[in-house]
């Protein structure tokens, strides 16, 4: 869903070709939900970060995705989970190879520094 310039019309096409009683799964990247706690200036300058550094036009709120799918009316239940905690850890690790792996200096610097610009994203 991240990559999708309209996620409303990504999840209704998900939705419509759906088996009747079929099951949706989706990993996506989200941001929070920006209505209880809105941004502040640093946290919308990141996200800008991020969707210029990885080419994503925007991320919704995980509640925003259970609310675009409810929507539908094709599921008879939504649920969503966090994944954060258990995946956070093989991000940093894959960046923090590519920063220490010097072939990457030496063969390929553009894409080195790339990569050293994705260490600070996570």
């Amino acid at each position: 869903g991240e990559h999708m310039p309209d996620k409303e019309a990504y999840i209704n096409e998900m939705m419509r070709v759906l088996k009747p009683g079929g099951k949706f799964v989706m990993a996506t990247w989200c941001q929070r939900d920006d209505r209880e706690v809105p941004f502040t200036k640093k946290d919308e300058k990141d996200l800008r970060f991020l969707y210029e550094e990885w080419t994503h036009p925007y991320f919704i709120s995980i509640e925003k995705y259970a609310e675009l799918i409810d929507a539908t009316g094709v599921m008879n239940e939504v649920t969503t989970a966090d994944w954060v905690d258990e995946t956070i850890a093989s991000w940093r690790h894959s960046i923090w190879v590519g920063v220490y792996d010097p072939r990457g200096f030496i063969f390929k610097p553009t894409k080195y520094l790339k990569c050293v610009r994705d260490a600070y994203c996570l």
